[in-house]
């Protein structure tokens, strides 16, 4: 199986320094298919709290011990009837019973119905031997205890069956499932109180750069803010996998190698910057020294400068510093490697077609993800720049720009992928 350009390891001594520009780039369909071939889904399962398995994969089938509901019950308000007993009645004549119990959900009946008598219940209140259907509230009178029918009910009718919702030694979640609200509640149903789920890919997330500061701190001149942990986590976080913030790392080798060491504690590891050509961007010289670089640098805008590697057998992909690119690649690289190993399916992205709001005029040569908001029914370019976080925040989607277009025309129909 081809993994695009492979580079093995080599000592410290062959950690470069100084401008390197990126030179042989894959497509952007090369990287992603290499990408996603290299991980796989991971095998290890863990017992889930019912309460913490919504969007969990079950790793078994799950089968019902018991018949859902336990027994024949009632579907609303009013009477357990022989249904014999009703089918005169009517309006003009109604046909006279005998109250001879009540029942509440929680209730066993101890009563038999017979013919000319009934029992009240509630909606789920267990069917009393003998009775064969259930008159609604709304079709009776009572005086005391003899009650009026005003009409008929066929036998079954307004009766939910035991065992009609899930019958005892049916799967009721499948191996493989994605955990939604209603299978969580199935579950409940059946007395499951937690779940044998895989376990989610647990992701390293390291961003170098000696400016950066998290968010809360006071910042200095020459410092930004650290943005790029935070989406990598997001992006971690919405396609099944679990976010390990080992934070910041210093623009020197031996601090990179000792980071990258701790995340391989991890399945997957990814760094945020550090890709590109300048003379501080060590880590992917760092991989090379360890292990494997599968490639480096993608024909695409923005996002060129990422690279993907991996050492010790787990892949370590280096994103961009620009948070734009760095967050366009964590969706189209990060997020279907990440729900390979989850056992999640691939997304399936929703798509518009709307007129551009605006004239798009670029350099050709590399395919472009180029942002946008749809305004007034139109697609309206958000992108600003690569740094710029807003491009992708106060964007609805984006369009796929080929590399060999330059212009796009205001009013052309486009395809807009939505966030």
């Amino acid at each position: 199986m081809s993994r695009g350009t492979v580079e093995g390891p080599r000592s410290d001594a062959h950690v470069r320094h100084g401008m390197r520009p990126l030179k042989g780039l894959i497509s952007f369909d090369e990287a992603q298919r290499i990408a996603i071939d290299f991980v796989r889904p991971l095998r290890r399962t863990e017992a889930v709290p019912l309460p913490e398995a919504l969007h969990r994969v079950a790793a078994e089938d799950v089968r019902s011990t018991m018949d859902v509901p336990r027994a024949d019950r009632s579907a609303m308000d009013g009477y357990a009837v022989l249904a014999d007993d009703t089918k005169e009645a009517s309006e003009t004549r109604p046909a006279a019973l005998v109250r001879i119990d009540t029942l509440h959900a929680q209730d066993v009946p101890r009563k038999r119905v017979t013919s000319g008598s009934c029992a009240e219940v509630a909606t789920g209140s267990t069917i009393p031997p003998g009775a064969t259907a259930v008159v609604r509230v709304e079709d009776t009178d009572r005086d005391g205890e003899a009650v009026k029918i005003f009409a008929p009910v066929r036998m079954g009718q307004n009766v939910v069956r035991r065992g009609s919702d899930v019958r005892r030694g049916s799967i009721v979640v499948r191996a493989g499932e994605e955990m939604t609200p209603a299978k969580v509640g199935v579950l409940a149903a059946v007395g499951r109180a937690q779940l044998k789920a895989f376990v989610r890919p647990t992701v390293a997330i390291l961003t170098t750069g000696d400016e950066l500061v998290p968010p809360g701190q006071r910042i200095q001149p020459g410092q930004v803010y650290d943005v790029n942990t935070y989406t990598m986590a997001a992006v971690t976080r919405e396609n099944g996998g679990e976010p390990i913030l080992l934070g910041r790392v210093s623009d020197r080798a031996a601090a990179v190698r000792t980071a990258l060491r701790r995340g391989l504690d991890n399945d997957l590891i990814v760094f945020t910057g550090g890709s590109s050509a300048g003379e501080r961007d060590l880590v992917v010289d760092i991989i090379r020294s360890l292990g494997e670089v599968l490639f480096h640098g993608i024909a695409i805008k923005p996002g060129k400068p990422t690279a993907l590697g991996h050492v010790d057998g787990k892949p370590v992909l280096v994103m961009p510093g620009n948070p734009t690119s760095c967050l366009t690649n964590g969706y189209v690289l990060l997020r279907p490697m990440l729900r390979r190993m989850a056992h999640l399916p691939p997304t399936s992205p929703r798509t518009v077609e709307v007129p551009l709001g605006n004239l798009i005029e670029r350099i050709r040569g590399r395919l472009e993800f180029h942002t946008v908001r749809i305004a007034d029914g139109t697609a309206v370019s958000a992108f600003k720049e690569s740094s710029a976080i807003t491009s992708m925040a106060h964007a609805d989607g984006y369009i796929e720009i080929p590399a060999d277009v330059d212009r796009i025309e205001k009013g052309a129909s486009v395809r807009v992928t939505l966030f």
